[in-house]
């Protein structure tokens, strides 16, 4: 190894080290000076879980936002936005979310529905007659976006920078062949579902515009979200956070914590799952290259409260918006499975799919009801709605952990918020 390439990585090793125990001491010695924000009286519980994130599940920078019937009542943000240079994480820091994006992209999509512009049942084709090749003529939007299209990876090669040309990306989905029989089984379309949704958004809207650009419009502006499907250069690098991957050995020692057939899977450099994360190549979550382009599969970049409030938004039925009962009912029923059963044959577990989102099933709560509905990003970030409850919910982090789901920084904080609700309602 190249030895300058080694004491880089010796450095960087020891920085993290002693980052991490120099972070953890001053949340102990002084929370004030690390956590910062604000909870309302009921839920300091949250509060009290966000700072053992930093005691005891080795967290370096992170935020949490939660929406009751609502009212922001948590709103809490600390550590680093960078470990390396100890810049502090502040109010206004914003950080990639990975797959948490794909959750507000099908906002887009349901606002879509409620338009009239979008029938969750016609065939994709429909709206997008090059769509009808190579197996893929009878597909409904429902079954894509519950990723049961067999759309899981793209033959041709392409770069980041390529997502910046949508004709060119259409025609390259188009012309993808499935996997799978449509309908039978499903699987998580990591890295392509976003294409596709990005695709249907420009061919439904009167105005073509791509998800990106209608999130801006209709749902951030009106809203006051400070989120972008497509990062604009306006956003300065101070004001963003940058993540970190987990070393090679975490990767290794926690193995045994993914499904067997996960672990099989990121060995093996012809599973769909390893292929997936090559889509597209050069792919670097803190380059400007990466985060300049919509991706509305993974780079979404924004705060916890922006996350929280527009899922709070729409727990509440998201009349600002002028979207319809009809569909926000759709968003909260239960997920339908597929024919061949809930076995996700890409991830390697059972999952749930509905409409974009991720939703509970039987074996995969992830919050207290079947109403729920929202998108978990690599690394532990988490955005959800609970129409139930009147919840919005979000969870952001500089520093990637091993759990595609359920991140126990992440579930701490909800566990916390639902036993603080569970109190205040039952009084």
């Amino acid at each position: 190894m190249n030895k300058n390439i080694y004491r880089l990585l010796i450095i960087l090793l020891i920085s993290l080290l002693f980052g991490q125990c120099s972070i953890s001491y001053k949340v102990k010695k002084h929370p004030e000076r690390v956590i910062h924000g604000y909870v309302a009286p009921g839920f300091e519980e949250v509060k009290e879980e966000f700072i053992r994130n930093y005691m005891c599940r080795k967290e370096n920078g992170s935020a949490v936002a939660i929406y009751y019937k609502g009212e922001k009542v948590v709103d809490l943000w600390g550590g680093y936005r960078d470990v390396l240079t100890k810049s502090k994480w502040e109010e206004d820091t914003k950080v990639i979310v990975f797959s948490t994006t794909k959750g507000l992209a099908a906002l887009c999509l349901a606002m879509a529905h409620s338009n009239g512009w979008l029938d969750y049942e016609e065939k994709v084709s429909t709206y997008w007659p090059e769509f009808a090749q190579n197996g893929k003529e009878s597909i409904t939007v429902r079954q894509l976006l519950a990723h049961e299209a067999g759309l899981c990876l793209v033959d041709e090669v392409f770069e980041i920078n390529d997502l910046a040309n949508f004709d060119f990306i259409a025609e390259l989905m188009a012309r993808q062949k499935t996997l799978w029989k449509p309908g039978e089984m499903h699987g998580y379309h990591l890295s392509t579902m976003g294409m596709y949704m990005n695709e249907l958004m420009r061919r439904v809207d009167p105005k073509g515009r791509s998800i990106g650009v209608f999130f801006e419009e209709e749902l951030a502006k009106p809203l006051d979200l400070d989120f972008y499907i497509g990062l604009p250069d306006t956003i300065l690098e101070e004001e963003l956070a940058k993540v970190y991957y987990p070393s090679i050995g975490q990767f290794i020692i926690n193995m045994n914590k993914m499904p067997e057939k996960m672990r099989r899977d990121f060995r093996n450099k012809k599973s769909i799952l390893y292929q997936s994360f090559k889509i597209p190549e050069k792919f670097s979550p803190n380059n400007r290259s990466t985060q300049r382009v919509e991706m509305p599969s993974g780079n979404g970049i924004g705060d916890a409260r922006s996350i929280a409030k527009v899922y709070s938004v729409f727990a509440l039925g998201a009349k600002e918006l002028d979207v319809k009962e009809e569909t926000i009912y759709l968003l909260s029923q239960p997920a339908s499975i597929p024919k061949n059963g809930a076995f996700d044959i890409v991830m390697g577990l059972d999952t749930y799919f509905s409409y974009g989102f991720l939703k509970p099933g039987p074996d995969l709560l992830y919050g207290n009801n079947q109403q729920v509905y929202g998108t978990p990003g690599a690394g532990g970030s988490y955005g959800f709605a609970d129409p139930e409850k009147e919840i919005g919910y979000a969870y952001v982090m500089s520093k990637m952990g091993l759990y595609l789901v359920n991140d126990p920084r992440e579930v701490a904080l909800r566990d916390a918020m639902y036993r603080c609700v569970e109190r205040i309602e039952s009084k």
